[in-house]
């Protein structure tokens, strides 16, 4: 029988890679979008086997009455408190009045289970709202995945591309994880259709390290790129919690700069590193890696 799963959250960049992987497969995709709509939600409307229904996150009726049949939820809706704690438990309570069987929460990220507290805010709000799945009466299943490899060519400045350097905190070895969007939409797609999916899931498409990301950086431009110590993982948490007090947008905005430091923090540290990562639970599929991401980005800039 086609399964019936609803995306929230379908509007956004992951969440539109989720519904294209979803209809991959035998699947009823519903999208939930906030009654004004929006030209994203219109163009998801108009795509086969999709379906487009609006409720407000603060109309609980009208929440449960647009998961009526549903059986999987998936969320991957972005934000700050607001969103990841209060809309995210208002879409939990109404699943479960709705009688929803299972529920992905929007988490899509390194392992926050076991960072320091006060180390990494949004590491933290999904902590928060993993102890309301917990407690609800619902099965959960949460993709880790460590941190997009789309993000080394733009917002996670890793690699210093004009000044040939590679940046590191505390050691060049420690092991990060990385996986693209679209293989976590992948991954995604799947455990919403697995009954038999875990609480957690953890995937990586590549694990690397500072260190290996110089070499192959050397390897792909044909210049020398050096590793560059940039300072101690508790330096740089120092640094972030300066830039947090100082920002002027206060804790509204989800990746202020003094978010992007504390996510390197939780990576170098080693505490946010995945340490059960099963690639192959849906089969042996193909894994974008660093280099594949780092070699398309090279080659733009020639």
């Amino acid at each position: 029988m086609t399964t019936t799963v609803l995306v929230a959250g379908a509007t956004g960049d992951l969440g539109g890679r989720i519904v294209r992987a979803l209809r991959q497969h035998d699947t009823s995709v519903r999208v939930l979008t906030r009654p004004h709509g929006s030209p994203a939600a219109d163009r998801l409307a108009a795509e086969d086997g999709v379906e487009v229904v609006r409720a407000d996150y603060g109309d609980h009726a009208a929440l449960t009455r647009a998961l009526d049949g549903v059986e999987v939820v998936v969320s991957a809706v972005s934000g700050t408190r607001p969103v990841i704690v209060d809309a995210q438990r208002a879409l939990l309570a109404a699943a479960v009045d709705a009688g929803v069987e299972r529920f992905v929460p929007s988490d899509y990220a390194a392992d926050y289970r076991s960072i320091t507290p006060g180390t990494n805010r949004n590491f933290e709000l999904r902590r928060e709202f993993a102890a309301a799945v917990d407690a609800a009466p619902i099965r959960a299943t949460s993709v880790l995945n460590g941190a997009f490899t789309d993000m080394l060519t733009g917002q996670a400045p890793l690699v210093l591309f004009d000044r040939q350097r590679v940046l590191f905190w505390s050691s060049a070895d420690q092991v990060l994880d990385f996986t693209t969007k679209d293989d976590v939409a992948r991954t995604t797609a799947f455990v919403a259709l697995d009954p038999a999916a875990p609480r957690v899931v953890e995937v990586a498409g590549d694990r690397v390290t500072s260190r290996s990301i110089a070499a192959t950086m050397s390897r792909l431009t044909g210049t020398p790129f050096r590793l560059q110590w940039a300072g101690t993982a508790g330096t740089l948490s120092a640094m972030a919690r300066v830039g947090r007090r100082l920002s002027k947008a206060g804790d509204d905005e989800p990746f202020p700069a003094w978010q992007g430091m504390q996510y390197f923090v939780s990576m170098f540290s080693g505490e946010a590193e995945l340490h059960h990562v099963d690639n192959d639970r849906y089969g042996v599929l193909p894994w974008t890696s660093v280099e594949d991401v780092l070699a398309a980005h090279v080659g733009r800039r020639d």
